[in-house]
């Protein structure tokens, strides 16, 4: 009995196929920035493929509403294409040997971004085990501190070509959005984790404890001999 042929990426939805391209651009974007000292094109390539990304993923969203293709794998792809992106450009970007000259990211951003996405994460793992249903659900702080690590990343990239206008804009630009990231990523943990907490609050329920003597089956009640 001959199985019938199937075809799974023309099963996806094209929202879903956005998120996966997205991906699968994350590979190229990390070997440029790891080679950006020895290639000085790598930077702008990298932009390019970073701006690509970043509008993708508008995309991704608009039409996932409009077409009305919004699924469960898409609730996951889409915000997985973004962690990927971000952390592995705060992580490389704060390197000496990938980061751009005269902006490289501090350490402690890349535990801010590293330790937002970590704390979801688990949540979302906790939320799961104590509910038994999957929750997936942007918040608006959310959503504001991935744009802004989005923007934090491009005028990293771009810094070096502001600085040539002088004062050193490029630098203090960059200075400037680490710095806008490190508060919105504070405020994304405290709306996640409200949001986890009333996700349990609804669902988990107090153990129930037997308040009745345990007897052996079937063993008649004792007369008090008292």
């Amino acid at each position: 009995m001959s199985l019938p042929s199937a075809k799974p990426w023309g099963s996806l939805s094209w929202p879903n196929r956005i998120s996966i391209f997205r991906l699968l651009m994350v590979g190229p974007f990390i070997v440029l920035l790891m080679n950006q000292r020895q290639w000085t094109g790598a930077r702008y390539v990298a932009l390019i493929i970073f701006l690509a990304m970043a509008v993708s993923d508008l995309i991704d969203g608009v039409l996932a509403r409009r077409l009305n293709a919004r699924t469960r794998m898409g609730a996951i792809l889409d915000p997985l294409a973004d962690k990927a992106l971000i952390i592995c450009a705060a992580v490389l970007l704060s390197l000496k040997d990938s980061s751009v000259p005269g902006a490289q990211l501090p350490n402690w951003i890349v535990v801010a971004v590293v330790g937002k996405d970590l704390w979801v994460i688990v949540g979302f793992i906790v939320i799961y085990l104590v509910t038994d249903r999957l929750r997936v659900r942007p918040t608006l702080a959310g959503k504001a501190c991935t744009a802004g690590q989005l923007i934090m990343v491009a005028c990293v990239l771009v810094s070096p070509d502001f600085n040539r206008l002088g004062y050193q804009i490029g630098t203090r630009l960059a200075t400037v959005t680490t710095w806008g990231v490190t508060v919105l990523c504070a405020l994304a943990v405290i709306s996640y984790t409200r949001l986890g907490l009333s996700f349990v609050a609804q669902e988990d329920k107090p153990l129930e404890h037997n308040t009745h003597d345990e007897r052996m089956p079937n063993e008649p009640d004792r007369p008090n001999t008292r």
